[in-house]
């Protein structure tokens, strides 16, 4: 099976983990072999109530056996995708109160810039340095980071890029800005978060010029930071709020909400201004219900918290130098980039999956389930102690 995934299926990297999965389940992934891998991943913050979780699974199931893919995106009227869309409306601030669905997080991202465009009649948007919003040509194009970039080049005009959390670049945003698009919580970058009241003073920037400001929550979303949506820890509402991940607890899915004043102008002149075909798919839609519901219903998101306290509680060694993130979006940051290496690798091969950040070579991703317990965390912050010994002891002989 390895040599086949090697050769018919498309990498990303010539030297993929290439780990053989049987199955899964709460916060374990299983291996052909049968060994049971610790999960502190969560298929990159996309698991939100880990693996195979029931609520999930059952609605899934359900839902596929009364239909499937009827019709495109917006034409005929799919009970999940409304009460999905009704209930995110229900927990969000006002204006967010309309919800396009997509298949992705890069989708809703494409989405939401042609809103920005279509609302304000402007063409220039402002993004951070080292932000990452998705790959596709127009995602890339806000995308802060240029090694990753220039092989694709040339991507849209007219983006210009300023540093995350410093005010005086606030100024780049000017009245021929159409969206001012950020994460709330950077997340290749090394899970940023903003200081000093900086998403608030964005905010007001973009009142100022009438530019929109465009929220990406794709990572911290979905009650990982503590919250339903990690703007709600900083005194500020977008004007466009973009979602994807942990939305459906590991289905394809993404959206993004605006006000039904703004989402409006997408349904005319021209009319089909977005159009997707499998956007609200039904089956993927009851999936993001669930998970929806079981946050709302329960105490996970708040647990995040206590659990974050947890995690940096047991995590203290002397070649982590910092933990960087809030709830269950952290990262270790290490002595250097050879120590994450080793830890992430070696982890695996003892029974915990960690993983890398995109432009952070230092950072080690600890983004587990929201459903993780403290026995299982004690047990994973264990290992990656007794493997941060270990390397210690090789570093110093």
């Amino acid at each position: 099976m390895k040599n086949k995934f090697l050769k018919y299926q498309a990498q990303t990297t010539p030297h993929p983990l290439a780990m053989e999965i049987s199955r899964a389940e709460g916060s374990y992934i299983y291996d052909v072999k049968g060994k049971a891998y610790l999960d502190f991943v969560a298929g990159v913050s996309a698991n939100t109530l880990g693996h195979s979780h029931p609520s999930v699974v059952k609605a899934v199931q359900e839902q596929a056996g009364r239909y499937m893919h009827v019709m495109v995106y917006g034409e005929f009227i799919l009970p999940p995708a409304v009460e999905l869309t009704e209930t995110l409306a229900a927990m969000l601030p006002d204006p967010l109160n309309t919800t396009y669905l997509v298949n992705s997080g890069t989708e809703a991202i494409e989405g939401a810039m042609k809103l920005a465009k279509r609302v304000t009649g402007r063409g220039k948007f402002v993004a951070a340095h080292r932000a990452y919003h998705g790959n596709t040509q127009g995602t890339m194009s806000v995308m802060g980071f240029e090694e990753r970039k220039r092989p694709f080049r040339p991507l849209l005009p007219g983006i210009s890029f300023i540093e995350f959390n410093n005010e005086v670049d606030l100024d780049i945003i000017t009245t021929e800005t159409a969206g001012v698009i950020l994460e709330t919580i950077q997340g290749g970058a090394g899970f940023i978060e903003p200081e000093n009241d900086y998403l608030k003073k964005v905010k007001e920037r973009c009142e100022e010029t009438g530019a929109l400001l465009i929220l990406d929550e794709i990572q911290p979303g979905f009650g990982r930071t503590g919250k339903l949506f990690g703007f709600m820890h900083y005194n500020v509402i977008p004007d466009i709020l973009v979602m994807g991940k942990g939305m459906a607890s590991g289905m394809p899915i993404g959206a993004f909400t605006a006000s039904e004043a703004m989402m409006s102008t997408l349904s005319e002149a021209p009319k089909l201004g977005h159009i997707t075909t499998f956007g609200g798919n039904p089956v993927i839609a009851s999936a993001a219900l669930a998970t929806l519901n079981e946050l709302k219903q329960g105490s996970l998101m708040s647990d995040s918290l206590e659990k974050e306290k947890l995690f940096r509680s047991l995590l203290v060694h002397p070649l982590i130098k910092e933990i960087r993130g809030r709830g269950l979006m952290l990262a270790l940051i290490l002595k250097n980039p050879e120590t994450a290496n080793h830890l992430i690798l070696e982890s695996i091969k003892q029974g915990l999956i960690l993983f890398w950040l995109l432009y952070e070579p230092r950072a080690v991703r600890i983004t587990p389930p929201l459903t993780i317990s403290t026995e299982e965390i004690e047990k994973g912050c264990t290992l990656i102690l007794k493997v941060l010994d270990q390397w210690n002891d090789q570093d110093v002989n």
